[in-house]
């Protein structure tokens, strides 16, 4: 079987690099390329991508093996429709490693066609570093490497006319764009950058707040033999992603023109304020993911699909969603519904197994940022508990004692305090007691549950209705 590469497979275009890219992990791959890559098929976009490896060692060397070509699989439901097919990616230039040649890193800095800068470099990744002493040597952070090459392109550019540059990072963290330009002007005191440079910044670079959406579960291990047979290229870089995808940017009405989303018929929404888009979907995707699985395991289910089928649970979670979580959140009806069909359909989806289990993995951080609010906001807007809500915070508060409905221990994933506090809490033997100290530790929710009017009891009941079921 042949190597993937432009000398085997050579119906492969370049065009000029518009787009440059730090990281090179199976999020961006199976997102940000893939959709250059529809640009490209679908609009007169003509733009490459130069990725750039923001971390020493990662997938550079495999990409420049590949020349930058592999493929998306893409598997899942939509509309109703199992969907599974692969589409080449052929968009990317190559890698640099800017650990093994900073020079040539700045140089990218010199590109005439660049219009975009991308990232996924972690939620760790948008950092100040005042160990970042200089940018005469490669400095140690996304945010300091970023500022040593836009300076590097002011001092190129500063006396001619550049096109300006609009960042788009992909790290899943609020008001992304906004933390990244932060850290580039602390960079811009600290190395004593000149006031020409933060000017120049404010006016040709428009850092733009995101939110992605889209599950990579990446290289496709189990599949991958018969993938590469059907394409009939040795290729050691597919994506598996979902059918779905959303990418909201909060920019300036003129970044809509460069990008040709609506054109290239994608899921891409240029709005003034992404914060509703933000809540839709911690409220409703992360939220219900949450809400589910105490729920999902404590009733003997093992995967997200499985709960969403199942008699028993699908009720639960469809309920949790449609009438509990939507009615709370402040964008038209409409939009919200077709939003959790969707997520509907992605929790379906036949070809990810998508465990419980690894869903809980700090569970109570997440129930607190993801579910508390919608039941704290449909109490205010009702006057009373959302029954659904109310059952999974019961089950979970009995999934953190540690044992399922078989008296099997439950391998808990949390904060060492967060174990021991369940773990000493479950040792009493008034469930009235445990429950009542469980609500009014504001550590784990972040204010006293125990205030709210009847909570306990409907938390009481819960479990006992659990325990006398099982």
């Amino acid at each position: 079987m042949k190597i993937l590469n432009r000398t085997t497979y050579k119906a492969t275009t370049q065009r000029p690099i518009k787009v440059l890219q730090f990281g090179e992990g199976n999020f961006l791959r199976g997102f940000v390329d893939w959709i250059i890559e529809i640009f490209n098929e679908k609009t007169d976009f003509n733009g490459d991508i130069q990725i750039v490896q923001p971390i020493q060692t990662g997938l550079g060397d495999l990409i420049n093996e590949q020349d930058g070509l592999y493929h998306v699989l893409i598997e899942g439901l939509q509309n109703g429709e199992k969907v599974q097919y692969t589409k080449l990616i052929s968009c990317v230039r190559g890698a640099i490693n800017p650990f093994e040649d900073y020079k040539a890193f700045l140089k990218l800095g010199k590109n005439k066609d660049l219009e975009f800068i991308v990232s996924n470099t972690t939620e760790a990744g948008i950092i100040f570093d005042p160990n970042d002493k200089s940018f005469e040597t490669l400095p140690l952070t996304f945010p300091g490497k970023l500022t040593a090459l836009l300076y590097y392109r002011f001092l190129h550019f500063k006396d001619v006319q550049s096109k300006p540059l609009t960042i788009l990072p992909c790290e899943l963290i609020d008001r992304n764009g906004d933390k990244l330009k932060s850290a580039i002007l602390k960079y811009i005191e600290l190395w004593e950058l000149p006031e020409g440079f933060t000017i120049w910044l404010e006016n040709r670079i428009v850092f733009c707040n995101t939110l992605v959406d889209r599950i990579v579960p990446g290289f496709p291990h189990d599949t991958i033999e018969q993938i590469q047979k059907k394409i009939g290229y040795k290729d050691n870089l597919v994506v598996k992603t979902e059918p779905f995808h959303l990418w909201v940017i909060e920019s300036p009405k003129s970044i809509e023109n460069q990008f040709p989303a609506k054109e290239a018929e994608l899921s891409i929404k240029f709005v003034s304020d992404l914060t509703p888009y933000r809540t839709r979907k911690v409220r409703i995707l992360n939220g219900a993911h949450t809400a589910m699985v105490p729920v999902g395991y404590l009733s003997g289910m093992q995967t997200v699909k499985e709960t969403l089928e199942h008699l028993k649970t699908a009720p639960f979670v469809n309920e949790v969603i449609f009438d509990e979580i939507i009615p709370t959140l402040d964008l038209p009806e409409e939009e919200l519904i077709l939003f959790a069909n969707s997520v509907i359909e992605r929790f379906k989806n036949p070809f990810v197994k998508h465990q419980l289990i690894s869903i809980a993995l700090n569970s109570i951080s997440k129930f607190k940022v993801r579910v508390l609010p919608s039941l704290l906001k449909y109490i205010e807007l009702n006057q009373k508990l959302p029954k659904n809500l109310v059952r999974s915070l019961a089950y979970l508060i009995l999934f953190y004692r540690g044992k399922n409905f078989e008296n099997q221990d439950i391998p808990l994933q949390d904060d060492q305090n967060i174990l021991s506090f369940f773990s000493e809490v479950w040792q009493h033997k008034d469930l009235d007691i445990t429950i009542q100290k469980v609500l009014e530790n504001e550590m784990l929710w972040g204010k006293n549950l125990s205030e709210i009017p009847t909570l306990k009891d409907e938390i009481i009941k819960e479990i006992n209705i659990y325990h006398n079921h099982n």
